[in-house]
């Protein structure tokens, strides 16, 4: 009897470490770098990674100037780099992201507006590209402010931890 629970136990266990994602794409063959959902199976770890602000373009302007941090596609970029040491020291990578959101402060110089483009340009170097196809799911919102003046972007995901 105990030989048999102990077999069980084995066969579940070695069911919870082949556990995998599945990402959905976009319905229509959509292009769009980003999962219409993503289902992480049971036995998965997740990690949570805290939101990434971009660090100064220019750490010699005024840090009160446009200078210092960078238009919205300069602080993306910034992000991106700063949270790939981040993901590499905790032993993940984008390719590991299953979930991401996203808040973009409006832009002065765009009406007030997030530019939405911007991080875009920045976005797709790390997901959807060939060297990386993993796609998570997405969300971008515009956000009245951060706690930094002049930071128009912050970054939080969740990985799932590869076994």
């Amino acid at each position: 009897m105990k030989s048999a629970t102990f077999i069980g136990l084995l066969i579940l266990g070695s069911a919870c470490a082949n556990a995998d994602v599945t990402r959905h794409p976009l319905p229509n063959n959509s292009p769009f770098p980003i999962a219409q959902a993503v289902e992480v199976s049971a036995g998965t770890t997740l990690v949570y990674h805290s939101g990434t602000l971009p660090g100064p373009a220019n750490p010699n302007a005024d840090p009160s100037s446009r200078e210092y941090f960078g238009d919205t596609e300069t602080q993306s970029n910034s992000v991106f780099e700063i949270m790939e040491a981040s993901l590499k020291n905790l032993g993940l990578s984008f390719g590991d992201v299953v979930k991401m959101t996203v808040f973009l402060v409006g832009d002065p110089d765009m009406g007030g507006r997030m530019d939405f483009g911007g991080f875009m340009k920045a976005y797709t170097k790390h997901f959807g590209t060939d060297a990386q196809p993993n796609k998570p799911a997405r969300s971008a919102i515009q956000i009245a402010g951060l706690a930094r003046p002049g930071v128009f972007i912050e970054i939080e995901v969740v990985l799932a931890r590869p076994n």
